[in-house]
């Protein structure tokens, strides 16, 4: 089954094989937790949440028309879900950065690079932390997930510049926290 197709797999599971379900979740079940993962920073929330995804994809998916990728399917419903999850906790999601924070640091002798990266890392989770849902959301699909703006404004169901525009101010907001706590 690991030959057919996303949209093949997807006819199939509309006709009833629950085969053709798992292979989708096979595909997608570490994509989806570590997005979810990123967003509410909890690995056992993280895990339910993925659940949870797998099982709001299963009960939609006789709607989904293929408009979109399937991928972006999913990814639509994993944020949503971990939009879920954080507004029922009531506290903002910490994203590690530890690509960017390892390419900001550079020079000093190891114990002091490892403690300054420590130092930024925390910081830098701060600042995204603090950033309005929307912004923190778009920033993580830009940085981390590497999606395109026009995936995200598709993703999201908003405009092109929208994208742009949240993904700009979360970037200046996460500079400006950096730029007073250091």
């Amino acid at each position: 089954m690991q030959s057919l197709s996303d949209s093949e797999l997807v006819e199939q599971v509309k006709n009833g094989n629950d085969r053709a379900f798992g292979e989708l979740v096979s595909r997608y079940e570490k994509k989806v937790f570590f997005v979810v993962k990123r967003m509410i920073n909890d690995d056992d929330e993280a895990a339910d949440a993925t659940q949870e995804v797998f099982i709001k994809l299963h009960a939609s998916l006789k709607k989904f028309r293929g408009d979109s990728n399937l991928y972006t399917y999913v990814y639509r419903i994993a944020t949503n879900v971990a939009i879920s999850y954080l507004r029922k906790r009531k506290v903002r999601a910490v994203v590690r950065l530890d690509e960017l924070v390892s390419n900001m640091l550079t020079g000093g002798n190891e114990p002091q690079r490892e403690a300054d990266r420590a130092e930024l890392k925390k910081l830098v989770s701060e600042a995204v932390a603090a950033l309005p849902v929307q912004q923190r959301q778009v920033f993580i699909l830009r940085f981390y997930e590497e999606l395109s703006y026009e995936e995200i404004a598709q993703m999201m169901h908003r405009s092109l510049g929208a994208m742009k525009a949240n993904y700009f101010h979360a970037m200046k907001k996460i500079g400006e926290y950096l730029k007073n706590a250091m």
